[in-house]
């Protein structure tokens, strides 16, 4: 029977509610980091592997060595979908706006119901609509970056992409997760990211140091608030939560980021897009607030 996709426990949606707002300074602080792209998706990733895997040998030792073989291929796979999001995520951000790099790349909600529905997963009809409306304001915003310049489009075409990778990466994670803790999760998918972006940082001979002190601030803040924070327990609800709500909550990012680029770095979205970002909320709300209340989780 296909598993219905239900409203989050209380306890998830105060965790969800922190991530995203760890999550929504990454597009800012990455937009004012002068570091090469790809080195600050490696640095993110590679930092916090670095704060999680004494951790995780202390204490998940012993679950990683009697993982299943299956379960340990799907963490290892959505490291590699980690990898590839923030590979095209973030360069994403040096050709379009904060605002739209963010609503683009939170189309991974949409993704993730396209995939949870071919693995089997079924969602209510006013989720369905709820999608549909967050599409539209995505669809809104890259209209509007269309009309202003190729190089904003490249960066939209890069942040979409990064969309697709997301959902998949959101996904997987939510298989895995039924079998693996938190920390075991992170810890093997994080590091296979920060294995997988170095390899193609040094294949492209991206300098990895040398930065200014306050690029480097950056980067540990991007570290801590994205990563280890707000992706962290976006991979721990998705236990008891499913990940296209997950993916859905996300997009609450997207005003965020905005107003974050606006206060710090004077980027303001054109006008036009100001109501997509309203349809992305109400198209999320709706989704979030579809179906039952799940029973909380026993772990």
């Amino acid at each position: 029977m296909d598993a219905i996709v239900t409203q989050p426990p209380r306890q998830d949606l105060a965790l969800l509610a922190i991530g995203v707002l760890g999550a929504s300074s990454a597009a800012p602080l990455i937009a004012a980091t002068a570091a090469p792209a790809l080195a600050i998706a490696f640095w993110r990733t590679g930092l916090s592997s670095l704060a999680l895997l004494p951790y995780a040998a202390l204490r998940s030792r012993g679950e990683l060595r009697g993982a299943p073989a299956r379960v340990v291929a799907l963490a290892l796979l959505a490291g590699a979908f980690l990898a590839t999001h923030f590979g095209t995520f973030v360069p994403s951000l040096r050709y379009t706006s904060v605002a739209s790099a963010a609503a683009l790349v939170c189309s991974q909600a949409v993704w993730a119901a396209v995939f949870g529905r071919l693995l089997g997963e079924r969602l209510p009809g006013r989720a369905w609509a709820g999608t549909a409306i967050a599409l539209a304001g995505v669809l809104v915003v890259t209209g509007v970056d269309v009309s202003l310049s190729a190089r904003a489009l490249a960066g939209d075409a890069l942040a979409l992409l990064g969309g697709v990778f997301g959902g998949a990466y959101i996904v997987a994670g939510g298989r895995v997760r039924r079998g693996l803790s938190t920390t075991a999760y992170t810890a093997l998918c994080y590091s296979t990211c920060a294995v997988l972006l170095l390899a193609v940082c040094l294949v492209g001979d991206q300098a990895l140091g040398g930065y200014a002190a306050a690029d480097w601030a950056r980067i540990v803040a991007l570290t801590v608030l994205a990563q280890l924070i707000g992706h962290s327990l976006f991979n721990h609800v998705l236990r008891s939560t499913g990940a296209t709500v997950v993916s859905l909550a996300t997009l609450f990012t997207v005003p965020l980021s905005a107003i974050i680029a606006a206060i710090a770095l004077a980027q303001t979205p054109p006008a036009a897009a100001i109501p997509a970002l309203g349809l992305v909320l109400a198209g999320t709300a709706l989704v979030i607030t579809a179906g039952e209340r799940a029973p909380a989780p026993a772990d």
